[in-house]
């Protein structure tokens, strides 16, 4: 029991020495905003304003569908007392249908703008990660990591590579 327990200790002891003397470097660990990145470089603010262009487009075919729907309502309040009951459940009906059409045109344009920012913001991703990579390796850092990492309560400012990021990647777009 006894050797068994000094063989456990003696393992342990080996694996860990190991892992700490594995190098000689200092661990150096960098940080970036990821969000500025891709909101300051100049294809991600082209992305931006294409999204921002094209969520326009969609409020633009929306709006006539909705000022529709609130004169109808005005109308129907205006003169539900003198309709009769058959002209007032046809028009709660009306109402009804061009909701549900709002709803479903609202669907379906969210949907393009998803399949639009995918298509956008996926390629500027990709390049992101290459670039923090690439500036990693190039800077000797053992990491890097996201400002909004979970757990991330400190980092010193010093260690901030996002000014580095934004310039390598403008520099290769």
């Amino acid at each position: 029991m006894k050797f068994e327990r000094a063989l456990l200790l003696l393992a342990l002891g080996l694996v860990l020495g190991w892992g700490l003397g594995a190098t000689d470097e200092p661990t150096k660990i960098g940080f970036v905003d990821a969000q500025q990145v891709l909101a300051t470089v100049e294809s991600g603010q082209a992305a931006q304003e294409e999204l921002e262009r094209k969520a326009r487009e969609a409020q633009g075919r929306i709006s006539p569908l909705v000022e529709e729907l609130e004169a109808k309502q005005s109308e129907l309040q205006a003169k539900q007392f003198v309709m009769s009951k058959e002209a007032l459940q046809a028009r709660q009906l009306d109402l009804v249908e061009l909701r549900n059409r709002i709803e479903t045109q609202g669907q379906e344009e969210e949907n393009k703008l998803k399949i639009d920012q995918q298509r956008l913001i996926g390629p500027l991703q990709e390049k992101f990660v290459d670039v923090v990579r690439e500036v990693g390796r190039e800077n000797g850092f053992s990491a890097v990591m996201l400002t909004d990492a979970p757990g991330l309560i400190y980092r010193r400012e010093a260690l901030d590579l996002t000014e580095l990021v934004i310039k390598t990647f403008d520099q290769k777009s």
